[in-house]
């Protein structure tokens, strides 16, 4: 499948293309290539003055409508923006999480109260949101979260008591959605609310964990206490799983293609490192790069099916086997990384290009594991895309 661009879809292309050579200089070219797999905290402080640099270009939330800041752009010109963008070597997005997954999840089921207050936040850089679902007992099974809300009677606020992990960008964020259990006794999916809290309060914790790659972009946070707003609950009290279930759709949406011309620029990586130390010559690694590339087209063919459809954060079948095609592809591009490096894959050194390739193979270890285990997003699969019967669960 391919998208059709018009002669002016391509002279948009020239100007995205044009902007970002021109602004992604100066004291932004360090961030050229930087953010990504194992390489997300370089530089925060500066990638948040970028953010505000594409904002004041108008260069955030450009398939948002206008009233909302952004452009309203098609399909096909949000996809050249992404494609542009991570071509020319724009960094990781640190507002990603607030362009990509709330602020589309306010704009279908939010209050008018609720984007009047967080939309222009999100679309001019000015705060940064991370993500509130994951627990130790409740990663892949999120419907197993254990986080409690309570209602104070006096305020009508909802108080927190609970823990997240493996939150990302929790040090660097203002603002965390969460998903709890607000209604004593419930279980499963049934009983939980979406809750927008602010970071900055007592009765919040934050600890980083120190990953393989030696970073610490992941991070536990603690609720003892902390308040969220009566207005601040997203759809009914209760209903939140529907809530969370729209926005990882949103999360399947046009951003995935710009992931794509990220990993598309790690394989390039590895097929440098496999010219410069001879590895190119072994056919078997030589048969593995050339599958690396057929599977990055796969994943670009099944993405323009996803996005032929509506926009709207419903899971379709094309959509549910994404995150366990890329997920493994990447694992395995890593692998064929550390590979192609030889004994040197294993040594650390001074030399960026190895590091980098070093830093990528080890986070993608994590890839199959984090937003859904292989295993649960195989049974997703089955279950929602497929129709084949559930598989047996033990009553809890």
């Amino acid at each position: 499948m391919q998208l059709a661009f018009t002669p002016d879809d391509e002279a948009f292309r020239a100007e995205v293309a044009l902007w970002i050579a021109e602004h992604l200089n100066g004291r932004f070219a360090v961030l050229k290539h930087r953010g990504g797999s194992g390489d997300d905290e370089a530089h925060p402080e500066l990638r948040k003055d970028w953010e505000r640099e594409l904002a004041a270009g108008r260069w955030t939330c450009v398939g948002w409508p206008e009233a909302w800041g952004g452009r309203a752009l098609s399909i096909e010109r949000q996809v050249i923006f992404h494609e542009e963008y991570a071509r020319a070597g724009g960094p990781g997005r640190i507002g990603h999480i607030g362009e990509g997954l709330l602020g589309p999840t306010l704009l279908a089921l939010g209050s008018e109260e609720q984007r009047q207050r967080f939309l222009p936040g999100i679309a001019s850089g000015t705060e940064y949101w991370c993500q509130g679902f994951s627990e130790p007992s409740a990663g892949s099974d999120l419907a197993n979260v254990q986080t409690r809300a309570q209602r104070d009677a006096a305020s009508g606020d909802w108080i927190l008591h609970g823990q997240k992990v493996w939150t990302s960008w929790a040090r660097e964020s203002d603002w965390i959605f969460v998903l709890a259990r607000s209604e004593a006794g419930s279980r499963g999916h049934r009983g939980l609310s979406f809750l927008l809290v602010p970071l900055a309060q007592p009765g919040i914790e934050i600890r980083p964990i120190r990953q393989l790659t030696g970073g610490t972009e992941f991070n536990e946070v603690f609720f003892d206490g902390a308040r969220a707003a009566a207005q601040h609950v997203v759809g009914r009290p209760g209903e939140g799983w529907a809530v969370a279930m729209a926005l990882l759709g949103f999360e399947r949406g046009v951003s995935t293609l710009g992931q794509q011309m990220h990993f598309a620029h790690e394989l390039e990586r590895v097929i440098e490192a496999a010219k410069r130390n001879g590895a190119a010559r072994d056919p078997a690694l030589r048969d593995r790069i050339a599958q690396a590339w057929a599977g990055l087209r796969v994943m670009r063919y099944n993405a323009l099916r996803m996005l032929s459809g509506p926009q709207d954060g419903r899971l379709r079948p094309e959509a549910m086997i994404y995150k366990h095609y890329w997920s493994n592809w990447h694992r395995d591009l890593g692998k064929l990384a550390l590979d192609v490096l030889g004994v040197d894959g294993d040594v650390r050194s001074g030399d960026e290009a190895r590091t980098r390739l070093q830093q990528a193979a080890l986070f993608a270890r994590s890839d199959t594991l984090y937003a859904g285990s292989n295993e649960i997003q195989l049974n997703l699969i089955a279950e929602r895309a497929l129709g084949m019967p559930k598989a047996a669960r033990p009553n809890a």
